[in-house]
């Protein structure tokens, strides 16, 4: 199957599927010298793995990941970077009903239709799972921007009618509730309304928004390789990411220019920007302020409630999904935009490397 690598200078391939042995990714074009141990992506899949809250699948999995290589006393080596998480916990006997048709919302049609067959057991390679190797990747990637002063933070914006207030936003919220937004009334807000759904035998969509801080001016191109295009092509390799958008994204087609427009100006012999409708993004290329964009996440396909469909025969039949499933996909999807957005951010970094002739005769320079 193609198209399971990402990046250009650096680069992950990610393999494996949700009732496979296992998942996992390799990383390649890390540079050597970088502090990093198992406990550094841990960290990250721990906030992705199943099981923590109502909210999530009943999935029982540690999620527990092992370094194969690239790694010698507690730092990169130069080489790719493999890493590899066991499942502990299928039952694809839970699966075994679908195999004989297609689950409205899902890409079972559409694996049968390109491939003339399909791993049914909680999606193979199209499975949420899969993103146990993006975040893997990114907790790399992270790292590494780390070194540089860059920060990648996400949270959840809203859940189905219910937005995070900015005049209550406070970002060590995130922490202390199992929807990650960075607002305890909408939280609780959330939640009921989540409640409601389930009682009802259905999902929950909602938006993530992430900000990239300290990324200086003058990454990304001018063209097909965008800084912009880049994030957009990351993110949207997300499986449940039906929207992407910058700054003030769609509603700045409703913005006069002088609306939309941000003034440069002087601090100190620094120049900035007065505002920051842009994003942190001007013709592709980052402008040294925040970048912030945000990912529309659709509802959890698999649900309870009895839905129509058809078989691989055509036959029209209606069907209730069994399984364990995510009554909404957001919270855990938090930590996976940022991981891609990381892996994005530091890819066009080490890129924009040799732009100029003079930085390469600095860098060479005996």
């Amino acid at each position: 199957m193609a198209g399971s690598t990402y990046g250009k200078i650096l680069t992950m391939t990610t393999w494996g599927e949700s009732h496979g042995a296992g998942l996992g990714v390799v990383v390649d074009g890390c540079p050597a010298g970088l502090p990093l141990g198992e406990e550094d992506i841990q960290r990250f899949l721990d906030r992705r793995k199943p099981g923590q809250s109502r909210y999530t699948t009943k999935r029982s999995e540690s999620d527990t990941v092992e370094i194969l290589s690239g790694i010698f006393e507690g730092k990169t080596t130069g080489t790719p970077i493999s890493m590899l998480v066991r499942n502990q916990d299928q039952h694809s006997k839970d699966y075994s009903e679908i195999a004989s048709y297609y689950r409205p919302g899902h890409a079972d049609y559409t694996f049968d239709e390109k491939y003339g067959f399909r791993d049914y057991r909680g999606g193979g390679r199209s499975s949420g799972r899969e993103t146990i190797g993006r975040v893997a990747a990114g907790a790399v990637a992270s790292k590494l921007l780390e070194q540089l002063g860059v920060r990648v933070t996400a949270y959840t914006k809203s859940i189905g009618p219910v937005s995070v207030n900015s005049e209550r936003f406070d970002l060590a919220e995130c922490s202390r509730n199992r929807l990650y937004m960075p607002d305890a009334a909408a939280a609780e807000e959330a939640a009921a309304f989540l409640e409601e759904k389930m009682a009802q035998k259905d999902s929950a969509g909602g938006v993530v928004e992430c900000v990239i801080s300290g990324l200086p001016a003058g990454i990304g191109d001018p063209v097909f390789e965008k800084l912009s295009a880049n994030l957009a092509k990351s993110i949207c390799s997300i499986g449940a990411v039906k929207g992407f958008e910058i700054g003030e994204g769609f509603r700045a087609a409703g913005m006069a220019g002088s609306e939309n427009n941000d003034a440069f100006c002087s601090t100190d012999g620094v120049i900035g920007k007065a505002t920051n409708h842009a994003g942190g993004i001007l013709g592709g290329i980052s402008d040294g302020s925040e970048i912030c964009f945000r990912a529309a996440f659709k509802p959890t396909p698999s649900i309870a409630s009895v839905q129509k469909t058809v078989k691989r025969d055509g036959e029209e039949i209606e069907v209730s999904i069994k399984g364990r499933h995510d009554p909404i996909i957001v919270p855990r999807a938090v930590v996976v935009v940022e991981a891609m957005a990381a892996f994005a951010a530091a890819d066009m970094l080490l890129a924009g490397m040799t732009a100029r002739i003079d930085r390469i005769r600095e860098f060479y320079k005996k």
